[in-house]
């Protein structure tokens, strides 16, 4: 906890309002979340296999949105891009408690996406204007601490407004984001022109604006076939949080405040061994550390698969959290160590898709595999698993290498712009000897 402190005190003001917007999406989500599969099928008539229809309307304005906004915030700054997105989703969430029936849901949902789109991966690349590379692994850390914390607050106050009526929780979800909107445009400093974005990237940002600019997983090989992991690894992972309210739920096992209560547990698990795990992952190898999250999913989805009872769900989410622990601060700090400074947000944006992709697919394939079998996802979510953490472990290790290459030929250029560059420093001293 004094290390905690300590760090916190530490950080730059920009990071330290983008971890409190991380907390209020955090609440957001997970006041959300667990309850929109039981007010889809109890309060709108939607049937079971079409829950994640609706999960990817959200996931599919996020994916329209993306390619033609995702690197907006390279261009016209951090601060006005928190602001608009985090108030467009609150909204969004509120204008849910307002609208029923499929068709107007999907609505709200796509736009509510279009605007989520630049959210997460903008305040990641905020944190990262100002904090050193070096430590972009521990900030990252931080930020899901933060998202955790909210999501341990949204879903316990998700649980008492169950209680009164499920639409409540759209309210309260929507709320928080607009509050967190509010305190951005009162507090937040641009941090566009911060740390490593110098004059050597000003040509950069004379390049090419157009599409193709905000899409660098086009053109650049090693940021698509990371993301394609991501997305496989993810996909899975996500039938958790889609599936397990249903699957409680039938099985009598959970009434949906116990589930709200669960999801609070998984988020609270994660904000109080998120920096204990970090510090243990610093000494291992990405490939060991995707290895170990894939093991526990597949151990969470075995015991799923066995039972349906409360221990098997505690020890589920339990593994699960774990798995995102081991994985989670590994994939944005791969994803800006492949991007050129003035390119921070764009290539941020793009691995947003990765998860939208994955919030798209995730509860659409999850939720339909239930409808045919109530185990079926648990199984059929063993392989998947498996392969996905390998292929993420090779593709992570290869990232970071060359991003620790990078950065030292950087460090050695600013610092002794006008002596022999790095790369020739050892020929030198080898004719000096």
């Amino acid at each position: 906890m004094t290390t905690f402190s300590s760090s916190w005190r530490g950080l730059p003001r920009p990071a330290l309002l983008g971890l409190l917007l991380f907390f209020c999406a955090g609440f957001a989500d997970g006041a959300l979340m667990p309850f929109f599969p039981l007010w889809a099928s109890s309060e709108a008539d939607i049937p079971v296999g079409a829950i994640g229809l609706l999960f990817g309307c959200y996931a599919g304005g996020e994916l329209v949105a993306a390619p033609l906004v995702g690197g907006i915030a390279d261009r016209i700054g951090r601060r006005p891009v928190l602001i608009v997105s985090s108030i467009g989703v609150g909204c969004g969430f509120i204008a849910l408690f307002f609208v029923h029936g499929v068709a107007a849901t999907a609505i709200v949902l796509v736009l509510t996406g279009m605007c989520e789109s630049v959210l997460h991966p903008t305040i990641l690349t905020a944190i990262a204007d100002v904090t050193e590379p070096s430590a972009h692994p521990h900030w990252f850390s931080m930020a899901r601490v933060s998202s955790g914390a909210g999501q341990i607050l949204g879903p316990a106050c998700g649980a008492l407004l169950a209680l009164i009526s499920v639409d409540a929780v759209f309210l309260a979800a929507g709320g928080m984001l607009i509050l967190g909107g509010i305190v951005m445009l009162a507090a937040l400093d641009e941090t566009i022109g911060s740390g490593r974005a110098t004059a050597n990237d000003h040509g950069e940002r004379e390049e090419e604006e157009a599409l193709s600019a905000l899409l660098p997983a086009f053109r650049d090989g090693r940021l698509a076939r990371l993301l394609l992991w991501v997305v496989l690894f993810e996909i899975s992972g996500n039938w958790i949080e889609a599936v397990i309210p249903l699957y409680a739920q039938d099985a009598g096992t959970l009434s949906p405040s116990g589930i709200g209560t669960l999801f609070a547990y998984a988020a609270a698990l994660t904000v109080g061994l998120q920096m204990l795990v970090s510090r243990f992952a610093e000494t291992r190898s990405a490939l060991w550390l995707t290895a170990g999250a894939g093991l526990s999913t597949i151990a969470a989805f075995a015991l799923l698969a066995a039972s349906p009872a409360m221990l098997s769900l505690i020890a589920a989410v339990s593994l699960c959290s774990v798995a995102q622990m081991l994985v989670g601060p590994l994939v944005p700090t791969a994803v800006n160590a492949l991007a050129p400074a003035a390119r921070r947000a764009s290539y941020m944006a793009a691995s947003s898709v990765a998860t939208d992709l994955k919030d798209s697919l995730g509860p659409s394939v999850g939720t339909a595999l239930y409808a045919l079998a109530p185990r079926l996802p648990w199984i059929a979510g063993i392989p998947l698993v498996a392969i996905a953490s390998l292929g993420l472990g090779v593709a992570i290790g290869r990232a970071r290498p060359s991003a620790a290459t990078s950065e030292a030929s950087l460090d050695a250029e600013v610092a002794r712009p006008e002596k022999t560059p790095i790369w020739s420093s050892r020929p030198a001293m080898e004719e000096q000897s």
